[in-house]
C-alpha cells in the first residue's frame, strides 16, 4: 500500500461577513486556492488525475462546484472532479478521500481542499415552485438552515457550543480567555508574516481598478477580556456563549496536492508531509463539540500512538466552549 504525503499548499486570506470577498463566489476561491497549490508543487496542471473540494453552501453555485473550480484553476477538462459536503468536515474529508484513493492505488497525485462563501449564501422559497396556497410563510437563509443549523434538535449550533459547556463545566470566563489568546497569538503570527506563505492572494475587478486581498480579516487586534467579557449571551439568556467567543462568519479557500510518495521521489520533490493516518467518527448530534475526543482516541489506537506522541494538535475553533471541553 503506497505512502501518501502532502506536496504543496495554499490558502485565500479568510474574509469578514459582510467583508472584501463577499461578492466572490466560492467557486473562484476555490480556483485560486487550487492554482496556486499547483504552481506551488511544480506539477503541470495535466499531472492533477481528480480535484476533490469541499462545499456546504453550494445553492445557487451551480453543477458541481468542484468541477468549477478545477476548470477556473486551469486543470484540463478531461480531469475529473467531485464536491464533498460534510458540514466543517468537508476539506479535511476531501483530502482523507484523496489518501483512500492513492492507498488503494486509483490515483498517484490528487488536489483536495474546500471552498466556502457563506457572505454569498442565498435565502430560499421552499414552497414557491407549486404556490403559497394560504397564510403567510417564511423565506429561509441557506446559510444557517444548510450550514448552522443541527436538522435533528431543530435548534442552531450555537446551542450545541452551551450543551458542551455544561457538559465539560467550561464557564464564561474560560471561553472568554481561550477567544481572548487565539486572536492575540493570530494578531501577533499576521505581525511577523507568519501566514504570508500559506496566502495568495485574491485579486479583485472592479470599476476604480483591481484590488487585492491578502490579510486575514477576522482578527481582532482591539480585542481583551475587559470587552470580551462585556458582551451578551447570543444563544441562551444565562449562557457563556458570545459573539466574541465564538467564530465568525467567514470566506475563504485552500488546497492541497496530495500524492503517492514514489510520485513524488519519481521527480525528486520533497514533500511538505505524510498522512500517517485518519479516522472518523460521530455523536449524538446534540453532542457534536465533543467529536473530536472519541474520534481522535480512535485514530491515535489505530496508530498504536498516545497524546505524548503528537507535538501540536489543531481544532476548529468554531465555538471557544468546544475548544476548552475537547483540550
Amino acid at each position: 500500500m503506497e505512502d501518501v504525503v502532502i506536496l504543496s499548499a495554499a490558502r485565500t486570506a479568510i474574509g469578514k461577513f459582510g467583508g472584501s470577498l463577499k461578492d466572490v463566489p466560492a467557486t473562484q476561491l476555490g480556483s485560486v486556492a487550487v492554482a496556486e497549490a499547483v504552481r506551488r508543487s511544480g506539477l503541470q496542471s495535466s499531472d492533477i488525475q481528480e480535484c476533490l473540494m469541499g462545499n456546504v453552501l453550494s445553492a445557487s453555485l451551480g453543477q458541481n462546484p468542484a468541477r468549477q473550480a478545477a476548470i477556473g484553476a486551469g486543470l484540463p477538462v478531461e480531469t475529473g472532479s467531485t464536491t464533498i459536503n460534510k458540514v466543517c468536515g468537508s476539506g479535511m474529508k476531501a483530502v482523507m478521500l484523496a489518501a483512500n484513493a492513492i492507498k488503494a492505488g486509483e490515483y498517484e497525485v490528487l488536489v483536495a481542499g474546500g471552498m466556502e462563501n457563506m457572505n454569498a449564501a442565498p435565502y430560499l422559497l421552499k414552497q414557491a415552485r407549486f404556490g403559497y396556497r394560504l397564510n403567510d410563510n417564511k423565506i429561509v437563509d441557506h446559510m444557517v438552515h444548510d450550514g448552522l443549523w443541527d436538522i435533528f434538535n431543530d435548534m442552531h449550533m450555537g446551542i450545541t457550543a452551551e450543551i458542551v459547556a455544561e457538559r465539560f463545566n467550561v464557564t464564561r470566563e474560560q471561553a472568554d480567555l481561550m477567544a481572548f489568546q487565539s486572536h492575540t497569538k493570530a494578531q501577533k503570527a499576521q505581525i511577523e508574516g507568519r501566514f504570508a506563505t500559506e496566502i495568495t492572494p485574491v485579486v479583485m475587478k472592479g470599476r476604480k481598478g483591481d484590488t487585492t486581498f491578502d490579510q486575514d480579516e477576522g482578527i481582532r487586534a482591539d480585542t481583551s477580556l475587559e470587552a470580551l467579557a462585556k458582551l451578551s449571551p447570543a444563544f441562551r439568556k444565562e449562557g457563556v456563549v458570545t459573539a466574541g467567543n465564538s467564530s465568525q462568519l467567514s470566506d475563504g479557500a485552500a488546497a492541497l496536492i496530495v500524492c503517492s510518495r514514489s510520485f513524488a521521489e519519481e521527480r525528486g520533490i520533497k514533500p511538505l508531509a505524510e498522512i500517517v493516518g485518519y479516522a472518523t467518527g460521530g455523536t449524538r448530534p446534540e453532542w457534536i463539540m465533543e467529536a473530536p475526543i472519541p474520534t481522535t482516541r480512535k485514530l491515535l489506537e489505530k496508530l498504536d500512538m498516545g497524546i505524548g506522541d503528537v507535538d501540536l494538535f489543531e481544532h476548529n475553533e468554531a465555538f471557544a466552549t468546544a475548544s476548552v471541553a475537547v483540550r
